[in-house]
């Protein structure tokens, strides 16, 4: 059995890149900027753990670190012009993007307003750049008097769709987004539709619930994920992985919806036998905290991932490799709520692997799929750079 574990932990950017005033995005720092808000307003920001691993050792970040890092540390320049889920998702499976999908800040034009409305057989309403979480209290009683679905972007490559589950039932709902799905392809392509599920009222106000559903893409080219699959491995997703590869490469799915479950669901795998390996996604940083500006809940999440993180350590064997990573960033102290251009972490441990390695700036994150193809000793994979050799004895 071979094993590698991937936990993505969904947007715990390291600062910003170089070209990240283009994104408006100048000064960000994800991780920095909630440690600081966490030792000014939380007593300090307790992450022993991963501190030990080497966090706080990489390249630029400016925060102390610690002297004998019990893992290899880095961090991962995007290739692709983007920050999104999507692309860092696939970027990091081994696909370079070098156009993104189609981003509509300024909402869908009439054309595609109208042919969704066609399909689905009723209105829509909103149809503006928003944050999720305000746009149900803005216009979800229309949506519960009139049964209109509300629509909105973001600086993202998507769709969001909000329907309260007691107007349109859930499984209508995902019908719905399976429809734009459809309609926001060819030259209208969308990274994701995401179905966003609310409940409440106008009295008690309205709160998003946890069975949200992302429609995605088949990613566009081979990911490491379909060489392991071909070859035999397994490939095992946890979270919102199986919606990001549209179950593309997959071998089994545990579609598990907050941090808490996630965590428990790598621990259960790691405690068995699997050959290939455990792909991670832990949405709630991103979901919950960054685009809410939540900086103190973002902090929490952290620490809980930390105080988790010997349980996972301790269930690694002897030729696992962990390897620890993000896919944007999204800082919550900023003035908006969308992604932000950062680079990304790279922690990488296994107990016969070297430790204290220094991998400093990786040019792509599609240096993640190469290092696994070899790991896995799949030939001539046609992306990224493998630092295995960087860290084997």
């Amino acid at each position: 059995m071979s094993r590698v574990t991937l936990i993505v932990l969904d947007s715990v950017g390291v600062g910003a890149l170089p070209d990240a005033a283009a994104f408006g995005d100048e000064g960000v720092f994800t991780l920095g900027h909630v440690k600081e808000y966490a030792e000014k307003n939380m007593g300090g920001f307790r992450v022993p753990n991963l501190r030990a691993l080497g966090l706080y050792n990489i390249d630029g970040l400016g925060l102390e670190g610690v002297d004998a890092p019990r893992a290899n540390y880095g961090k991962c320049r995007e290739f692709a012009p983007a920050k999104d889920t999507t692309t860092g998702h696939f970027e990091m499976s081994g696909l370079l993007v070098e156009k993104p999908n189609k981003i509509f800040l300024d909402g869908f034009p009439k054309r595609i307003t109208d042919e969704l409305e066609r399909r689905i057989g009723v209105g829509v309403i909103g149809n503006y750049l928003a944050s999720g979480t305000e746009i149900i209290q803005v216009l979800g009683e229309e949506h519960m008097r009139t049964g209109r679905p509300i629509i909105y972007t973001s600086a993202d490559s998507l769709m969001q769709i909000a329907m309260h589950e007691q107007v349109i039932p859930l499984e209508r709902q995902y019908e719905i987004c399976r429809i734009a799905r459809e309609l926001l392809m060819g030259d209208d392509t969308v990274s994701r539709i995401i179905c966003r599920p609310f409940v409440g009222s106008p009295e008690t106000g309205f709160t998003r619930t946890e069975n949200r559903k992302d429609f995605s893409i088949d990613p566009p080219g081979k990911t490491v994920l379909e060489y392991l699959k071909d070859a035999g491995r397994d490939v095992i997703a946890v979270g919102k992985i199986e919606d990001i590869f549209n179950n593309v490469g997959i071998t089994e799915v545990d579609h598990t919806r907050n941090n808490r479950e996630g965590i428990a669901s790598t621990l259960k795998y790691l405690d068995r036998d699997f050959d290939g390996l455990l792909f991670v996604n832990l949405v709630d940083f991103d979901m919950l905290y960054g685009h809410r500006n939540n900086a103190r809940g973002y902090a929490e999440a952290l620490e809980y991932f930390d105080e988790k993180l010997p349980e996972i350590l301790a269930l690694l064997r002897e030729d696992d490799i962990l390897l620890i990573t993000a896919d944007h960033g999204c800082d919550p102290t900023t003035k908006g709520t969308d992604h932000t251009r950062e680079y990304i972490p790279l922690l990488v441990y296994g107990p016969r692997l070297k430790s204290g390695v220094n991998l400093h700036v990786r040019g792509t994150f599609a240096d993640i799929a190469a290092t696994i193809a070899d790991r896995f000793d799949i030939p001539n994979f046609p992306a990224g750079t493998s630092f295995l050799p960087e860290v084997t004895p």
